[in-house]
């Protein structure tokens, strides 16, 4: 199986910076397509932005110009760059990966989600 380990959330003032990690490990063949998801409080989880395996990414409108998503293929490993943050991206942010998990067998797995609060 496939765990995800987030980390870099936190509190910052708008304006300001914040880098999100995230990492895969486990038992798995290869990880296919990484993506960043958040959710805010009562509103439906959205994704952020995604990144394929050769690097190709896509963002939602919200976030182009200001997030930036990269990708680690050796370390198996995801970021997300946020700056110029506003107080509507405060949220729990969650990584999810498309895994091979066993031989020609493809899921879904999610990370347990980071905090980020914009906030003056």
């Amino acid at each position: 199986q496939v765990q995800l380990g987030e980390s870099g959330g936190g509190f910052v003032q708008p304006g300001g910076s914040l880098r999100l990690s995230c990492a895969a490990s486990g038992s798995f063949y290869s990880i296919e397509s990484m993506d960043w998801y958040r959710q805010a409080p009562g509103m439906r989880r959205e994704l952020v932005a995604s990144i394929s395996v050769r690097g190709n990414t896509d963002y939602v409108d919200s976030v182009k110009g200001r997030f930036t998503i990269s990708r680690d293929n050796d370390k198996n490993t995801i970021y997300l760059q946020m700056n110029s943050l506003k107080p509507e991206d405060t949220a729990v942010y969650y990584c999810r990966a498309a895994a091979e998990y066993q031989p020609n067998r493809y899921r879904e797995f999610w990370g347990q989600g980071t905090l980020v609060t914009v906030s003056s």
